[in-house]
């Protein structure tokens, strides 16, 4: 099973950016351990602070991968074009977010993506994407 775990704007500041909201852990670090946790899963990673990127990225594998686990950063509210990216593939993307954004400012209570994605883990911090994981592992088509 061939897995991409895709990260937008700012992710790239892990370990660095709001320690108290997302954590000192990197997501290369991360990254690492989830291959451990799941060693026979191809997992792949990208992360682009830029929206087209974002988009190219899920055109190349939205057809052939299994999955997309995905964490839109700031887009999440505000790209009607990442939607429908995700909308105009076969792969199921999972929607994820590191904090609770429910608790969190009130532009980021609405998501574009929620309506397009077929699982959605929120405020887990890390373990989110590992939850993704498993969800796309015991829901293979």
């Amino acid at each position: 099973m061939k897995i991409l775990i895709l990260n937008g704007p700012n992710l790239n500041l892990l370990g660095k950016r709001e320690p108290e909201i997302y954590g000192t852990q990197t997501f290369e670090d991360f990254f690492e351990e989830l291959k451990t946790d799941f060693p026979d899963v191809v997992l792949s990673y990208f992360q682009s602070n830029h929206e087209g990127a974002l988009i190219d990225k899920i055109h190349e594998v939205g057809f052939d991968y299994e999955g997309i686990v995905f964490n839109a950063g700031g887009y999440t509210h505000t790209s009607v074009a990442l939607a429908d990216a995700v909308k105009g593939v076969t792969t199921p993307v999972i929607e994820v977010h590191i904090s609770n954004v429910m608790e969190r400012e009130s532009f980021r209570h609405h998501s574009y993506l929620t309506p397009v994605c077929v699982a959605h883990y929120i405020g887990l911090g890390l373990d989110g994407y590992k939850e993704g994981i498993r969800y796309l592992l015991n829901n293979k088509s």
